[in-house]
């Protein structure tokens, strides 16, 4: 499941009543990273009632990009004040692992247990997840002002998605592994908005900057699988989609109230009492009339509408959403930039309004001095956890961080179109990552 962020950006937070720069949920969905003024925070999910922060550091102000490699000690974090730099941090250690520096502004990173990507607003580049080491650059992409780009989190592969045009919504589906394009597919008629794969990396859901349909296509065919429609009234910003661990369901969020959530299920022949219901003779009626229709008309009569929905108590505030299994059942997570954590409980047979289970504050009661509006009935808890400090989780001293440079580069990047960059550019020692757990903790070796 690709993650998605909210809010922020190079130039700090915008709009009125952000509490952070962004936030953004790991590959499974096990932790929520969000970038602060002060720094940032860690939170583990892995129960509704309570939310623990298991790390925060204040050594960066102004986090406006914060990752977390699954379960990892691994962190991704890029500032404000450093817009062109990413620091990589063992967190548990306290300590850097290394430092990366780019042409221009970093506006996404995304990584798995194979690559890390970086993207700028007309290049991307992959590195080597276990030295850091940059294996290639995309140069000269389309224009990508948000810095849109999805990597699949499969083991056996790293699927790249970002934009293939800036004024139609193409998408390049390019294989980070073995360092080739994939495909091309037209997705969308209008610029691209949001993507995302779904954790085996068969398939890629899209939207584009109208919000109106969201499609999913086939990996690595490309061939078009479903298409959704969130509404026909008004187009709306798509900030967020995320696919649920078993890839049967798909959710979307916007700046509207709504939060959607589809079922990825093909329609065939009914049989039983099925084919006996109302809707499902409304159904058959459409697809026998559809034949009738305008192409456009038609299409859009057999796009499936929303499985489930949530309704959230504000709009018009960037947010993310991403499903998950917490203490075995299916939950829809929404982290809004007011610094809320909305966990809803998703009925993965009925679907329908998906009731709100627990709300919970990502920040404490000292530095949120902003009165919330509750709903009647809802439930909310207190203050999250307490955060451990930086110093207090540096278990052992840096052992001198390992430092490259990419702001040497001419503005091409000092590399041909699709040429690897030379090894000897690049720090000697590598970062070792030992196999303990699921993902292992990262820590400096000389080898």
């Amino acid at each position: 499941m690709e993650s998605g962020e909210a809010a922020g950006g190079p130039g700090g937070p915008d709009g009125p009543g952000l509490r952070f720069g962004c936030a953004s949920f790991n590959q499974d969905s096990t932790s929520l990273a969000l970038g602060t003024k002060t720094g940032y925070k860690l939170f583990s999910l892995t129960m509704v009632e309570k939310l623990d922060c298991i790390h925060e550091s204040a050594e960066t102000p102004d986090v406006y990009i914060v990752e977390r490699l699954f379960s990892s000690s691994l962190v991704v974090v890029v500032s404000t004040a450093m817009p062109q730099r990413m620091n990589i941090y063992h967190f548990k250690k306290g300590t850097e692992i290394c430092n990366y520096s780019y042409p221009n502004n970093i506006l996404a990173v995304k990584l798995n247990r194979q690559r890390l990507m970086v993207c700028l607003e007309e290049s991307i580049y992959i590195h080597n997840i276990k030295d850091m080491k940059l294996l290639k650059t995309l140069l000269n992409t389309p224009s990508n002002p948000s810095g849109l780009c999805a990597l699949s989190t499969n083991h056996s592969n790293s699927y790249l998605a970002y934009p293939g045009s800036a004024t139609i919504g193409e998408i390049i589906v390019y294989d980070a592994n073995n360092l080739n394009t994939v495909t091309m597919i037209p997705a969308h008629d209008s610029p691209l908005a949001a993507l995302t794969f779904n954790t085996s990396a068969t398939k890629l859901a899209s939207a584009s900057e109208r919000g109106t349909v969201i499609r999913v296509f086939s990996i690595p065919e490309g061939q078009r699988l479903f298409e959704f429609r969130r509404g026909m009234k008004r187009y709306v910003n798509i900030s967020s989609l995320s696919f649920s661990p078993d890839g049967q369901f798909l959710c979307a969020s916007s700046n509207t109230e709504t939060v959607h959530i589809f079922k990825l299920e093909q329609l065939g022949p009914s049989g039983g009492d099925e084919a006996a219901t109302w809707t499902s003779y409304v159904g058959k009626m459409f697809s026998a009339a559809s034949s009738y229709f305008p192409a456009q008309v038609s299409g859009m009569m057999s796009q499936d509408r929303a499985f489930a929905t949530v309704h959230l108590l504000t709009s018009g505030q960037k947010n993310v959403c991403t499903l998950a299994m917490i203490q075995k059942l299916p939950r829809l997570l929404v982290a809004t930039a007011d610094g809320q954590l909305f966990i809803y409980n998703v009925d993965p047979l009925d679907g329908g309004e998906c009731m709100l289970s627990h709300k919970h504050r990502l920040f404490g009661v000292d530095d949120d001095q902003v009165e919330e509006t509750e709903s009647e009935g809802s439930e909310v808890t207190g203050p999250a956890q307490a955060c451990p400090s930086y110093a207090a989780t540096a278990a052992l001293p840096a052992s001198g961080p390992v430092t490259a440079t990419l702001t040497g580069y001419s503005e091409d990047g000092g590399a041909k179109k699709g040429e690897v960059i030379p090894e000897h550019e690049f720090a000697a020692g590598p970062v070792c990552l030992d196999d303990e757990n699921e993902f292992p903790p990262v820590s400096i070796q000389k080898c």
